[in-house]
């Protein structure tokens, strides 16, 4: 029994350095200490020897058990270690390569734009203002001096979706909104989404931005919204800016004019930019018609204001010098990295 022992001695540890991996590792684990293996089969012929024979048997068998054991642990950690050492030198980071620098966005051109014009007006005292986007005809229209047989709807065609309630076509309606909440002075400016059913071209989409401004107070004359236009393409296009008005009609104003201003890039001297004229229309504008007022409860007789709206892809467009509108909205990175 003893050769037996030096035999399972032998055959463990060959077994063991020959191990490739901790699975066969496992299985001379098995092989030699588990239940059915060969140091537990020795062990159970032990009942057949002497009582002198049977401690010197049983002290080698310990013996050897333990050196098994420790054979295997020994292996185990040589494998840990080697994996690691491998894992290590697959994974090698070489610290001398510069760093990659994340991709960073950037503010797409339009939200630049609108950001600046909210900053000016802020800067001037008015409240931007929000609202929603699927508007009532009695606030898109009806109550801006449009009734159902007006005619000035016909330029401002725009998605419906019942009869009274519609994709709004200028944010005008928040101006009416705001009037019939608060009472006089009102200043605010309410920019946002708009909709109409224009066919898709380089200056026209049936989605468009529109930032428009009402002043209500006493005493609220022509020359004041002239004052604040005026500041207000100063601040956006530089202090030689100029202004003229032109005579126009907004059911919602009277009087109604169009705004424009000199062509910031020749100065009005005439450039392909302003068509030779040296003017680029801007904006509309007017005095808050006294129906407007009144029919959101507020005293013509005592109160006045002006209203203005502007096209914010105008503005973008005229800023960075985009002939087409249709730019603003493909999310062609090659292009909006330019801002």
């Amino acid at each position: 029994m003893k050769e037996a022992l030096e035999a399972i001695r032998a055959a463990a540890r060959q077994a063991i350095a020959a191990a490739a991996d901790e699975k066969a590792v496992d299985e001379a684990r098995v092989r030699f200490l588990g239940k059915k293996g060969e140091l537990t089969g020795i062990l159970k012929q032990m009942g057949a020897l002497s009582a002198e024979e049977r401690p010197v048997v049983g002290a080698l068998a310990n013996e050897v058990r333990g050196e098994i054991g420790e054979a295997i642990r020994e292996r185990t950690a040589q494998l840990a270690e080697a994996a690691m050492d491998a894992r290590l030198a697959g994974e090698v980071i070489d610290v001398t390569l510069p760093g990659r620098r994340p991709a960073q966005g950037g503010r797409h051109p339009f939200q630049q734009v609108l950001a600046e014009l909210k900053e000016i007006f802020l800067g001037m005292g008015f409240e931007v203002v929000s609202g929603p986007e699927i508007e009532l005809d009695h606030y898109n229209f009806e109550m801006l001096n449009m009734p159902k047989s007006h005619p000035a709807r016909d330029t401002q065609d725009t998605f419906y979706i019942t009869e009274n309630i519609l994709l709004r076509t200028q944010t005008s309606g928040m101006q009416i909104r705001t009037m019939e909440h608060k009472k006089p002075p009102i200043r605010i400016v309410a920019p946002g989404r708009v909709y109409r059913s224009d066919a898709v071209d380089a200056t026209h989409s049936p989605l468009f931005h529109q930032l428009e401004g009402l002043v209500v107070d006493e005493g609220i004359t022509f020359s004041d919204l002239k004052g604040t236009l005026e500041a207000f393409i100063k601040k956006l296009y530089g202090p030689d800016t100029r202004a003229r008005f032109r005579p126009h009609h907004f059911p919602y104003t009277e009087p109604s004019a169009e705004m424009d201003m000199s062509c910031f890039k020749c100065g009005g001297k005439g450039c392909p930019m302003c068509k030779g004229e040296g003017w680029i229309e801007i904006l509309g504008c007017g005095m808050v018609h006294p129906k407007v007022l009144e029919s959101c409860g507020i005293d013509p007789e005592k109160y006045s204001g002006y209203a203005f709206g502007v096209g914010l892809e105008r503005i973008t467009m005229m800023r960075y010098n985009i002939d087409d509108m249709r730019l603003l909205y493909e999310n062609d990175l090659r292009f909006l990295r330019q801002f």
